[in-house]
């Protein structure tokens, strides 16, 4: 098994390609020990010193390592092969009856949320999810039009993330979604 690694935008996060398909559906991220729990993959990847947080994607896995940490030169090997023999053992994902989290659109949602949701759906998660990263809605205030995204992954604390959000999605939102006026992320 060969897996190939990325750097992403984030200098803190790389994106780790095992060469098949790692969540099937939304990305799945775990921001600490506790959450990881859920998956004994993410589990004995929080398991080495300096990981601070795992996303896997549809098709890649990134690792988030902590700024006072080790650098990716001592993380980078322990992290594939942890990857290497959870892959190559046919281990699961994740644990029976856990599930990763998306935004799925439901019956409560409103016609303009439901739009803003296909509309990061299509255009926005593929390109983020390129960079390791994914981002989800979080919520829309009709009264000032702010939209409210979470971003996960890789793309969460990076420096250029502000960036993306502003120059990029919101400007987006803005043309396709005209109540929307303004795109932040969730704290």
């Amino acid at each position: 098994m060969f897996i190939q690694t990325e750097p992403t935008p984030n200098p803190d996060a790389l994106k780790f390609l095992p060469g098949r398909v790692v969540a099937e559906g939304a990305g799945i991220a775990f921001d600490d020990a506790t959450s990881a729990a859920a998956s004994p993959l993410a589990h004995a990847l929080f398991g080495l010193h300096g990981v601070s947080g795992v996303f896997f994607g549809p098709d890649h896995v990134a690792v988030t390592r902590a700024p006072d940490g080790p650098d990716w030169i001592q993380l980078r090997p322990h992290i594939l092969t942890t990857l290497m023999d959870h892959f190559v053992s046919g281990a699961p994902l994740m644990r029976d009856g856990e599930t990763g989290s998306g935004h799925a659109a439901s019956d409560a949602d409103d016609e303009i949320v439901t739009e803003i949701k296909a509309l990061l759906d299509s255009r926005v998660r593929p390109a983020v999810a390129q960079d390791g990263g994914d981002i989800l809605f979080d919520a829309f205030d009709r009264e000032t039009g702010v939209l409210t995204l979470r971003m996960r992954g890789a793309c969460a604390g990076c420096p250029s993330s502000t960036a993306t959000l502003k120059a990029g999605v919101e400007q987006m939102m803005r043309h396709y979604v005209p109540e929307v006026t303004s795109v932040e992320a969730a704290l």
